[in-house]
Parts: C-alpha cells; structure tokens; sequence
C-alpha cells in the first residue's frame, strides 16, 4: 500500500505531521508514505522509516494545467494507491478532482472550519477544546480503514540536554509577545541558564544578534543554521520558549518540552504543539473575547491587545523552571 499524501501550507502545520506520520507507519509497518510538500521541508522527515519526501516549487505548477501535470508525475514515478489530502485548499481540491478523475479514492482533512468560526467568535462565552489537529491528520489514515492510536508523547532524540531556546517571533502579530517583554524575560533567563535564540527572516536575524551582544550567557543561532542543524540543538536543548508558532512543533519534533505562550489564539483551536503539556501553557485566561482569531491574523477586537500585553513575565519564569525541576 503506498499513500500519496500532500500538504503545502506554512512550516508549523507541516511540522505538525511528521510525529503523526512516524506513529502511523510504526502501527502500519506495510504502508509507505510519498509526502509532496515545499521543497525546503524535507529534513522534518528525513528519519522516518517508509516515507519518501517530495519537494515542489508551486510557481511550476500553477492552475489546473499546472495541477494536473503535477498529478501525472507523481502518479508515473510513485504509482500510489490512496491519495490522502492533509491541507484541502483550493490547490488541494483541484489536485483531488484530478486523482479522483483517474479513478483513485481521495482522502481528506476534515478541518471543521463552521467549529472553529465559533470557537473565535468574540461573544460567545462558551469556549470549549475543539479536536487536536494531529487527531484531524489521524482521522484521515483512519478513513481508510487503517488503524492508528497517537500517544501523545514527546519522544526525546538527544540523552544530553542543555541550555534553553527562546524563539520570540511568530508569523502574525497576535502570536507574538511584545519584543521587550522577551528581551526582559530573556535578560531574567540568562542569569540563570544559557540561552539560544531562534528566528528567521533578516529583521529577526539583525536583532536577535543585538540581543546577543547585550545580553551575557546568550547565542543567537538565527540565519546561521541549516534546518537540520537547527533540528539537531532543538532535540539536545532542555527547554524551549516559543510562541504559538513553528519553533513549538520544532520542540514537539525534536522531543524537547516546550513552554508556550498564546495571545489572541488559544490551544482550545488544536494547534497545541504534538506531545506538549497544557500545564506549559502560558495565556491570560479570563479575556472572554479569546480566541478572537484561529492564526493569528486579525486585528484586536478591542484594540489594546490585552491577551498580549497583559500576559506577567513571572509567570513565564514559574513556568519554565517547573518545567526545569
């Protein structure tokens, strides 16, 4: 049984697979698995036994022209038996039409999108933990009649752990805790602990350094790594600090616990990183108006970005040296 299987989307939701994927193919040891995704995502499952990584450059693929050359592709090399859709997207949905003209059985995501317009809808008061994305990706192996049984465990790479990572970045500005409360919080780490800061795009890169030569016991890694080296100190770091974000699941990958903090979106959506502890979770818990958003990406309901601004540096640090003891 091959399994072609396809998800585009950002780096975290792709991250967010790989735990399920080894789970699986563990349970299902007969399968294979051909996951496409973005070219650079490769080294998130490059140790998992059965799966072959795909990469693909989407601007060589564009519309249903584009779509259906890729499906021809993949179906003369791979020569898949089921077709799973992790992502079901505009881009997904025409790739599935295609697969199911051919005569193949598509499976897809059920991302429950009415729940979720509920759940971050800022008047209702009755907020309630919606299915783990990492069920939602079960649930599609399941659909086909495979069984699978997640643990829910960190699994950790490395026997030697030091230091601790602090990735103070997001993608939208409703993940990210206001730069100098990190840097306060990061200055508090550092008497304490040795520090690893992480972050990608060429502004994070530039002040991130700048954290490093202020702060003492520091070391920005950021725009210096591979990803797999990046992967590789993840999984040898005590404890890791991120926001709602990629480095979360990067932690989750790696089996290294992960303090989390949350603003306008809120675990309750399922994208608590896999194996992670609700425990480790740091938010403002009596804002009715969270979530007010499933990414990230709105504007502030009531325009002081509270869920943000009023999360206590203190508690950050209980909860991390918890974690440490």
């Amino acid at each position: 049984m091959t399994i072609l299987a396809y998800r585009f989307s950002a780096f975290g939701d792709v991250a967010m697979l790989a735990p399920v994927f080894r789970e699986f193919l563990e349970q299902n040891p007969e399968v294979k698995i051909i996951i496409v995704s973005r070219e650079n995502f490769s080294d998130l499952f490059s140790d998992i036994e059965n799966v072959d990584f795909v990469g693909v450059d989407l601007d060589q693929y564009k519309g249903f022209f584009g779509m259906r050359k890729l499906a021809n592709q993949l179906i003369a090399k791979y020569q898949p038996t089921h077709i799973a859709d992790f992502h079901d997207v505009i881009r997904t949905k025409i790739l599935n039409k295609i697969f199911k003209s051919k005569g193949y059985s598509v499976f897809k995501i059920d991302k429950d999108k009415e729940e979720k317009a509920v759940l971050t809808d800022v008047w209702n008061l009755d907020k309630k933990q919606l299915k783990r994305t990492v069920e939602r990706y079960a649930d599609v192996f399941r659909s086909m009649g495979l069984n699978l049984e997640l643990s829910h465990l960190l699994r950790p790479k490395s026997a030697q752990k030091a230091g601790i990572g602090i990735a103070p970045f997001a993608q939208h500005f409703g993940k990210m805790l206001p730069l100098e409360k990190s840097f306060e919080l990061a200055q508090k780490l550092s008497e304490n602990h040795a520090l690893y800061f992480f972050g990608g795009g060429e502004s994070e890169v530039e002040i991130l350094k700048d954290w490093e030569e202020l702060i003492p016991n520091s070391q920005s890694v950021a725009g210096k790594l591979s990803l797999k080296a990046e992967l590789e100190l993840i999984s040898e770091l005590k404890l890791m600090i991120s926001m709602d974000s990629a480095n979360m699941h990067l932690a989750s990958l790696m089996g290294t616990r992960c303090v989390s903090i949350w603003g306008s979106t809120h675990p309750f959506a399922g994208f608590l990183g896999y194996g992670q502890k609700l425990e480790d979770v740091v938010q403002v818990k009596d804002l009715t108006c969270r979530p007010c958003s499933v990414f990230g990406d709105k504007e502030c309901y009531r325009g002081d970005w509270a869920c943000l601004h009023e999360i206590r540096i203190q508690e950050i640090l209980e909860k991390v040296e918890k974690a440490l003891s």
